[in-house]
This record gives structure tokens, sequence and C-alpha cells, in this order.
């Protein structure tokens, strides 16, 4: 086995304590701007603007432009002139993708076997969406929003259409003002973050290694689950499916945890460690009762409305606890 990096350690703990302590206001349009020189090239280190993300997030108004650069529509090595024509072909790009869904559409409803099913499946989960704001203003355009997935589920053969897409996708259209943005957005989230959101890519292997992260630093609580929460860790993906969007009161809270997840900061698949920092919250009630499986799981869903700073700030602290002992490689691998 091998011990991580102190410093590592050291600055997990430092962005801990910052995050939980010493709030302050997100990243801000004017400062976001003094990242960039005259021309748009970034003038700041890269690693410097993710770490703050990681502690102090970014204000809505900066949220559109920034998480271009942390999925990678824009490289961070871009000038202004640079991206100006990256949108630009992305834009073409994806009217040439509507233009070919629409020339072979009638071929998939006769050859795709599963095309039709997928398509009532995405008409059905839109419609269950709320669109409109307790004022009564519509907040997303759904016709737009079946296009998007459509499209994302005939493109996108590694990650095709799952339940909960939908919940995703909306949350970028929210974000952006374009389509064609929200398409692109979507596919770079699910690459950035290695389609650990994805049933049959990723979220097995969240739950594996959630597992070995409870067994590495909870043994207490591992015992338990092995025996009378068999099965409750295995029954969490959900969280991992729809990225915790349940846990929060807003839609700002989503945002905020996302951005992180897509800083890299404080490492790699950070979502496994807010996984576990969510666990530790039923922690004492669970063995306290000495809950089952279905109690733990009860337990584990009534987990809303939480705050996100907590959160990050419990994760970031799992992990640093993570990087002072001898990890195992798999582990080390998987976070590093």
């Amino acid at each position: 086995m091998t011990t991580l990096s102190p410093e590592n350690s050291l600055s997990a703990r430092q962005s801990a304590s910052f995050i939980l302590v010493k709030r302050k206001p997100p990243i801000d349009k004017t400062e976001w701007d003094g990242f960039f020189d005259e021309n748009g090239h970034l003038a700041k280190s890269r690693d410097s603007i993710c770490v703050n993300i990681l502690e102090r997030g970014l204000h809505p108004f900066v949220r559109t432009e920034a998480w271009k650069f942390l999925t990678g529509y824009y490289s961070w090595q871009s000038s202004q002139d640079e991206r100006l024509m990256v949108d630009s072909t992305r834009r073409k790009n994806y009217k040439a993708l509507c233009q070919m869904y629409e020339k072979i559409q009638p071929l998939l409803e006769n050859l795709h076997r599963n095309f039709i099913e997928t398509r009532n499946n995405i008409a059905y989960d839109i419609q269950k969406l709320y669109d409109k704001d307790p004022l009564g203003n519509v907040l997303i355009d759904k016709k737009r929003l079946e296009k998007i997935l459509l499209l994302s589920y005939v493109c996108n053969t590694q990650a095709e259409y799952q339940q909960g897409f939908h919940e995703m996708v909306m949350l970028f259209q929210l974000m952006v003002e374009h389509d064609h943005e929200t398409f692109w957005l979507f596919q770079f989230f699910l690459q950035k973050t290695e389609h650990s959101c994805v049933i049959n890519i990723g979220v097995g292997k969240n739950l594996d290694m959630l597992n070995n992260v409870i067994n590495f630093l909870d043994p207490v609580f591992a015992e338990h689950l092995k025996g009378k929460g068999a099965g409750a860790v295995q029954s969490l993906f959900p969280w991992f499916c729809l990225y915790f969007q349940r846990a929060f009161k807003s839609f700002d809270d989503v945002w905020r945890l996302w951005e992180v997840l897509l800083t890299g900061k404080p490492c790699r698949n950070f979502q496994v460690l807010v996984a576990y920092s969510m666990l530790q919250m039923v922690r004492t009630q669970v063995l306290q009762e000495s809950m089952t499986g279905d109690d733990i799981l009860l337990a584990c869903n009534n987990l809303i409305d939480l705050d996100v700073a907590e959160l990050v700030s419990a994760a970031c602290t799992a992990y640093a606890e993570l990087v002072q002992k001898d990890v195992p490689q798999p582990l080390k691998d998987f976070f590093l």
C-alpha cells in the first residue's frame, strides 16, 4: 500500500475549513473577468481558479461561461476570438447532427428496436417535469428538451438514455440560452465526470468504491452494513444517477456541487466522498437503532435540503483523512 502526499491532505483540510468557516462570497463577474487578459487568454493559473471554485463557488451570472471551461467546451488556453470560433463550430455541428437525425429517424423507427421505446420513455419523463415556477412563469421548453435528449440518445452510444437524464439536461437548459450549448455541455459534462452517473459505466464502480471507502475509513460502520445493512449501499445508486439532485433544496445548490465535481478538486471521483459524507450523516442513527437495509435506505432518502457547503466541506475532510493513511492501490488509482 502507498501513502499519499501529505500536501494533498493539508490542502483538503484547508479547503474544508475555508468552505465551512470562512464562507466568502462566490466568484462574481468582475473577479472572473479579471482572470483573463485583454485578449481573453488566461492570466491566472487554472489550478488556482479551480481551488477558488471548490472553496467559494460561482455567482449565477458567471456560471454559464465558467462551465464551458470546466467541462471542456472551451479550452483554458484559448483566446476570446478562438472561443467565438469554437462556439460557432459547435453550433454548426449541432445543426448538422439535427439534420442527420431527421434523415435517419424513419430508419431508426423501423430497424432500431429500442428507439421507439426510448422515445416514449423520454416523452413520459419530460411530461412529469414541472415547467413553471411558483409565479407561473415557464422555466423550460419541453419540446426543445425532448429534442436534445433524443439527439443525445442517438449520438452518445456510450451513455444512451437513462431515467434521470431529463432532469440533468433540464438544469443545463436553465443555465444556457441556446440548444447547441445545452447539448454539448451535457456531453462534455458526462465525459468530464467519466460517465460516473451512467448506470452501465460508472454507477456500479462508484458503489463499489463507496464500499471500499467505508471499509477503509469506518470499519465499525462497514461491519454493520455487511450484516444487517446488506444491500443498503448498492441501493443508493440514485445518488449517483441523479448526481445528488434530490439532496438539495435549490438548483443553485446542485450547480454548486456539480461545479466542484468538474474542477477535479481536491481529487478525481470526488462524488464518492460526497456519498460517503452523506452516509456519515445517518451513521449514528443506523448504529444506535441497529437499522436493517430498508430502514437505512429510508434514512438516506430522507437526506434532503442539505447545506451544500457543509457537504463539500465534509467530503474534503474525508479526503484529508483518506490521504493520511496507507491507502490501498485501488483507492489510490480511483481518487488520484
